[in-house]
């Protein structure tokens, strides 16, 4: 595997998923605000869009892009050639949408792109997973390679059961014993604290899991008028409720600890993935 120069090996990258078990729960807005926030904090960020046969963060951010992951993956061009800018220097990783092909990638496929990244010469601290939603191979082995896994929720009784759904599958099969959860598109903060206390319950009886509730994301009109504009949440009306909760959230992240073994490492996460 190819020495990649991240910056100091006393600052290695953050690899965090964002997942949702289903759909619906505005796990691609969480992923793209947060890597904003992020941003706007300093740090360098990257986002990539793992929903590979849905994708839809360019979309929402109005790029247009040339190239994505399935023109990697057909040898037409390298990693470094997809990534767009987005705003205040984040990062982004296209893949397609519509391409039935791209959701049915194997686990050495999945590993290639990851792979890819050894590539890029970019100096990054966090690498932000949007994972496309279900329980499919393609989700956990991203999930599965990251260093921390944030877990969106939201109050609908399918959402708390298909994330618990995939935390069993990561704990029992994979023995992810840590996540992270937020509560979104919720009417009050109490409303997100029952979610979690119902997650955490139902997890404290049949998984052996630590959860960290990282707090809620009220329900926000802003958002969709903001998807409209096809622009970022936090840049398009960043004094909305939902605004400052993300960044509140950007900065509860930026104190997670980096461990100082290799995990956390681009190259852990792929070599994660390819084993």
């Amino acid at each position: 595997m190819n020495d990649i120069d991240y910056g100091s090996s006393s600052k290695p990258v953050k690899v965090i998923a964002v997942t949702g078990g289903k759909g619906g729960v505005g796990k691609s807005n969480v992923s793209v605000n947060l890597s904003i926030a992020l941003s706007q904090l300093g740090h360098r960020v990257m986002l990539l869009d793992a929903d590979l046969g849905l994708a839809n963060v360019d979309i929402m951010l109005g790029l247009k892009t040339k190239f994505n992951l399935a023109n990697v993956l057909d040898g037409e061009c390298e990693l470094k050639d997809i990534i767009v800018q987005g705003p205040h220097g984040l990062q982004i990783v296209p893949a397609s949408s519509g391409t039935k092909s791209m959701a049915e990638l194997s686990s050495i496929q999945h590993a290639g792109i990851i792979q890819a990244f050894s590539d890029i010469g970019h100096d990054i601290d966090y690498l932000i997973i949007d994972t496309a939603a279900g329980i499919t191979d393609m989700v956990v082995n991203f999930v599965q390679a990251a260093q921390d896994v944030l877990a969106v929720v939201c109050d609908e009784p399918t959402s708390i059961t298909d994330v618990y759904a995939l935390m069993k599958v990561l704990n029992k099969d994979h023995n992810i014993v840590r996540f992270h959860v937020l509560a979104n598109m919720v009417k009050t903060s109490q409303e997100g604290r029952d979610l979690f206390a119902t997650l955490s319950s139902v997890c404290n009886r049949f998984l052996d899991v630590t959860l960290n509730y990282l707090g809620s994301v009220p329900f926000d009109d802003n958002v969709r008028k903001a998807v409209k504009k096809q622009k970022p949440l936090v840049d398009a009306f960043p004094r909305s409720p939902a605004s400052i909760a993300i960044k509140s959230l950007s900065k509860k992240v930026q104190q997670w600890p980096v461990p100082k073994d290799a995990s956390g490492q681009i190259e852990f996460f792929m070599e994660r993935l390819v084993s």
